[in-house]
């Protein structure tokens, strides 16, 4: 199995696709996190939010991140399926479960690689940008929960990716269906139903980098649905990889 993983470990790397992901959600969290930063200085002269606030808002900015660790995890299954070469991997690795375990296993310390990173950016922006606008940030124990969840997420959202690639199998349309559900299917059934929707993998992410929102789930629950989700994708996806051809 070492050899196995040591494997996937070199094809995560392969091509671009890492970086340009990481570089979109770089970027996506950066300019949120600069319009927080810029705006924070008259919301706080108008009495309208606090240094901490802000702060919370910077930090929460970084979130955006576990969309790329999905959309990382689905490509890095998906892409095999596209240059044809899943059959060849399967034989090497020893086997279809074998196989599927090592891509889930790359791709959640990818996922918690990418979260560290955002991490460690929302901590640099927190103690940065808001002295460009005129004010100091305020970190908390509360910004501190904030970013360990950012950290979660990306860590839950990488192989959540991998077994959506094992069950849909095409790259474009995993990566649709990922991106998707995250900005379009469960935000808006949030508006719909949102006591329903709070059980959704998406809000229930946000639930665990302390969104705020009345209806979300506690971080404990939200936690267990999110296992729940893992658990019913890995399952199905492991049925689909058992019964289908790899072709």
């Amino acid at each position: 199995m070492r050899n196995v993983l040591a494997g996937e470990w070199m094809k995560a790397w392969t091509g671009r696709s890492w970086l340009i992901l990481l570089s979109a959600g770089i970027f996506m969290s950066l300019l949120t996190c600069f319009g927080y930063a810029s705006s924070g200085d008259q919301k706080i002269a108008l009495g309208q939010s606090t240094a901490a606030a802000v702060t919370d808002d910077m930090a929460q900015a970084w979130m955006m991140t576990f969309l790329m660790a999905a959309v990382f995890g689905g490509i890095l299954v998906t892409r095999e399926y596209t240059s044809g070469a899943v059959a060849r991997s399967v034989l090497l690795s020893g086997g279809r479960l074998r196989l599927l375990s090592a891509k889930a296993l790359v791709a959640t310390a990818v996922g918690l690689l990418n979260g560290l990173l955002a991490a460690g950016l929302a901590l640099l922006c927190a103690f940065t940008l808001p002295g460009y606008f005129g004010y100091d940030g305020d970190w908390t124990g509360h910004t501190t929960r904030i970013v360990l969840g950012v950290v979660a997420v990306n860590v839950i959202a990488a192989p959540w990716g991998v077994l959506l690639g094992w069950i849909i199998r095409n790259q474009l349309a995993t990566v649709v269906t990922v991106i998707g559900l995250t900005l379009l299917v469960e935000p808006g059934l949030q508006q719909i139903v949102p006591e329903v929707a709070a059980y959704l993998p998406t809000i229930a992410m946000s639930s665990v980098y302390l969104d705020g929102k009345p209806e979300l789930l506690s971080v404990p629950l939200a936690l267990l649905v999110l296992a729940g989700w893992l658990a019913a994708a890995a399952v199905a996806a492991r049925q689909s990889l058992l019964s289908r051809d790899v072709i």
